[in-house]
Formats: C-alpha cells, structure tokens, sequence
C-alpha cells in the first residue's frame, strides 16, 4: 500500500517538466494496472503496511478514482492545447488523487476523516480556478460550508469514540456498540451531506453547473461516493440507534429522489439535469446503506462504482457538446445527430446506463437496492416504482431533447468527435458494462 502512495508523490516533479501532461497519464494508467494485479482477500482487510489496508470495499473504490483521474486528464485536452496552468492542474490532480487513495485505504478513524476533509481543498481548486462563470465563487462556498459545517461535529464523535475505546482502528470497530442520539446524528451527518441526501443536496448543482469538465467528472465520479463509504464504514459503531432512527433517513431518501426525478424535467441547463439525476440515485444508496442488510450494502456498493463511471461519462458528453456550441443550454443543443451521428450512438449507449438498462452494473445495483428496500418494508415499492420510472424518463427527455428535432439556425461551424473522445467515452461504458461478468466477487463481499 505505501509502494503506490510512493509512486503518486513520485509523480509530483513530473506534472512540473515540461510537455509531461501525457506521460503523467500514462504512469496513472500504469498504476491503475498494477494495482489491479493486487490480490485481495475476501473475508478480512489484506495488504496491510503501516495503517493502511484495504478490502473489497476500498479495492473498488480505489481503482475507480485511478481510472477517473486518467480520463479527467484525458478530457481536458484543452486545458493542454491553450497550456492553462497545465502544470499546476496536473498537480492539482494528482494531490487529489492522492488525498482519495488514502481516504480509502487507511484504516484509522481519524486519518479517515483527515483525507476526507482534505480532498475538498483540490476540488474547490478546480471549480474556482478552471470553472467557466464568475458564479464559481459561490459554488465553491456552498461546497465548502454544506461539508464543513457537518464535519466538525464527526470529528467530536470520532474523538469521544477514541476516549470511550482507546483505539479507533476500523478493523476493531465490530466489538462495541454505542446507544448514544448525538453521536449517532453526529456520525452520519457529515457522509449524508456529502452523499448528497435531499435538503442537504443545494450544493452539488451549484459546483456541478460552474465545475470544468475534470471537476464535475471527480465530483460526480468518487466525491458523492466518499459519503457512501463513510456511512458503510461507521455504521457498524451506531447499529443499535440506527435500528431505531434509520426509518427517518430512507423515508427522506426515498421521498427526496421521487422529487428530484420531477425536478430533472424542469431543468433546461444539461449539466445540471445530470447533477439532479446523481442526487436521485444516490438517494437509493443512502435508502439501500440505512436499511442494513446485506443486499442494501451488495447493492449501494455496486450502484456506487456503476454511477461513478455513468455519470462521469454523461458529464463528458455534456462537455464535448459545450465545447462545440459554448452552451450547455437545452434549448441550444439541439439535432446533434445531424452533425455528430457517431457520438449519437455512446450518448444512448451511456444514457441507458444511466437508465439502468442491462448489462450495466447500475442494473445489478438498482435490482439489489429495490431487493433490500422491499424486505424492509413494502411499502418504500411505490416511491422505488416512481424512482425508476422517472430515472428512465429523464434519461429519454435529455437523450431525444439533444439528439433530436431541427438544429439551432445560430451554428455555422462545426466539427465532429475525434478519436480522443471516441476513446474517452469507451474507457467510461466499457468497464460499466463488462464488469457485470464478475459480479460475483462484490456478491460474496461481506
């Protein structure tokens, strides 16, 4: 595990040479296929050195922040043709990068909330520094307040738990119990903000609307997914409240998706339509992660890793129009198939993903997620219903609204998709569909 934090701080001189923002990607994608060589082991936390380690729950979620980094450096190839602070977004990226490898793979408590907390610092970075509209600002104060205002009371609670155990590694965690309101509340707070839970969600739009196409792509990628692995994690600690006061989380889950699917209609800006539509399936994580048995977690963790890929390969396709017609409006980008037929085929390819349309791991989750609400109580079945159904029709609604209908008579020029964004796009849908073939080793996880 230190081997691979070694490499990431290795690479920092590199994003500083001149002309090395591909040979960074290259080292990443190096380092993607040597950590997927690892072996994992099934029942216990494998690995270890130092305080780090890590079990299937981390493998997943490490691999997929590698493989996003590399097509966050990937899209922007922008940034690298007008050298934009190139040097300094590839730093930016790889202390990001860094900040989720040990968010992930370290087993102290405290470290956990330490890294946690500190990968906001690169991603107010990239909204404020590469982000489009002078409106940034106030996105970069949302994100930080919503998380840092729930964060404080977690640490407390992190420190009364060390004060009550006298030792706060995650392995040991599964030996007490704690029957305490506060602390329970104090617990899941910071994670359901992060999540985003509906109420606490207002930010996630915001940075998402003024975020460049790297930011949104991590914050949809792996930022909502640091919530969900919180919450996995401490859950353990808080089994008994939970047992009392879940009912109010999954209710407010269940409910708060239902209307965000409704608020996705309403949306005419594209970024912020795929935004809301996180916020949505998220939501049936939080319900999946809250209802505590093994289906709910199999499935959350499964939705996690297929939304982090689907997502962050709608926000590319977002891009890729923006950056052809500089508007992200709906009402702009419209007959898209008549200029880019080619690009027409992954935008339904990553649009039925997000649909959960077989054989994407979105479906394997959302089948495991309705399994785990259902058997906790059947009638969460007519908000799941509504969820779904409306999951597949906003998809549909950006999907025709985009490709179809007569073109804006304001485009004069044009060009088509290059190879780099065929690729980019195909590095997205590729994993998300073909790793449903071995889904059985996330099904024997627990």
């Amino acid at each position: 595990m230190m081997s691979f934090f070694f490499m990431l701080i290795f690479m920092i001189p590199l994003c500083f040479n001149f002309n090395m923002y591909w040979m960074v990607q290259m080292m990443l994608f190096f380092m993607m296929f040597m950590f997927m060589n690892m072996t994992v082991n099934i029942e216990n936390f494998s690995n270890l050195s130092y305080m780090y380690g890590y079990d299937i729950l981390s493998y997943g979620l490490i691999l997929l922040s590698i493989w996003i980094c590399i097509l966050m450096m990937m899209a922007s190839e922008n940034l690298y043709k007008q050298d934009y602070y190139l040097s300094f977004f590839s730093f930016n990226l790889i202390f990001l990068l860094i900040m989720l490898y040990l968010t992930f793979s370290v087993m102290n408590l405290f470290l956990f909330y330490l890294f946690f907390e500190g990968s906001l610092i690169p991603t107010l970075m990239l909204i404020v520094g590469w982000g489009y509209q002078p409106e940034r600002i106030q996105a970069g104060m949302y994100l930080l307040f919503y998380t840092l205002f729930v964060s404080l009371p977690l640490l407390l609670g992190i420190f009364y738990v060390f004060n009550e155990m006298n030792y706060i590694m995650m392995y040991f965690m599964k030996f007490f119990n704690f029957d305490l309101y506060l602390l329970y509340f104090c617990m899941l707070m910071a994670f359901l903000v992060k999540m985003p839970m509906y109420f606490v969600h207002l930010w996630l739009p915001k940075a998402h609307v003024e975020a460049p196409v790297s930011g949104s792509m991590i914050l949809a990628g792996i930022m909502l997914k640091l919530g969900g692995y919180g919450l996995i994690r401490v859950m353990i600690l808080i089994q008994e409240m939970s047992l009392k006061y879940n009912i109010i989380w999954v209710s407010i889950s269940l409910v708060g998706g239902f209307y965000i699917s409704l608020k996705c209609f309403c949306q005419v800006d594209i970024k912020s339509l795929i935004a809301y539509s996180s916020v949505a399936h998220m939501s049936m994580v939080i319900g999946g992660i809250m209802t505590m048995n093994y289906w709910g977690f199999i499935g959350s963790y499964i939705l996690m890793i297929g939304h982090g890929l689907c997502s962050s390969g709608m926000f590319c396709l977002a891009n890729i129009n923006y950056e052809r017609l500089y508007s992200r409006s709906l009402y702009l980008n419209k007959g898209m198939m008549n200029f880019m037929p080619s690009m027409s085929l992954w935008w339904f390819l990553i649009m039925s993903s997000n649909m959960a349309a077989p054989p994407s791991l979105n479906l394997m989750g959302e089948i495991s997620l309705i399994n785990s609400l259902l058997s906790w109580s059947w009638i969460s079945m007519l908000m799941l219903m509504l969820i779904s159904f409306f999951s597949a029709g906003y998809s549909l609604y950006l999907y025709s609204y985009i490709q179809h209908g007569k073109y804006h008579s304001g485009i004069y020029s044009f060009y088509t998709g290059v190879s780099r964004e065929y690729l980019l796009l195909m590095l997205h849908w590729l994993p998300l569909n073909i790793l449903i073939v071995k889904i059985d080793y996330v099904m024997i996880w627990f």
